[in-house]
């Protein structure tokens, strides 16, 4: 069973910056792996994957201002998230999946964790 940790969610001020962490024991080399985020309401988006290849892709609102990276030594999968807005307000989720190359579609990802939640204030 793969388990994904999510942590590193909290309140911050628009303008801000958070550093969210995907603790993934044995699972970050060799297998596609993402966040996505959910605000009430609204269903699951795709923020950012990250291919085996360590090749990336960002959803458009995350372009610029996001960024997914591996620490692949420690297991862990990290989303940095710069010049935060309240509609980055949410749960955001760790996925991961054994395919090489991942999609956007959150129906893609067959492991997820279970959440972490980010909120940002005017």
């Amino acid at each position: 069973r793969v388990t994904l940790v999510e942590s590193g969610g909290g309140s911050v001020q628009a303008g801000g910056s958070l550093r969210l962490s995907c603790s993934a024991p044995g699972y970050t080399y060799n297998w596609s792996m993402g966040w996505f985020r959910q605000a009430p309401g609204k269903e699951r988006e795709a923020v950012a994957i990250v291919n085996s290849d360590g090749t990336t892709k960002y959803a458009d609102f995350a372009k610029d201002r996001f960024t997914i990276s591996r620490d692949i030594p420690k297991d862990t999968l990290f989303l940095q998230m710069e010049r935060l807005t309240p509609e980055d307000t949410g749960t955001y989720y760790c996925t991961a999946d054994q395919a090489l190359v991942a999609t956007m579609a959150p129906t893609f990802f067959d492991h997820w964790g279970q959440g972490t939640q980010v909120t940002v204030s005017a």
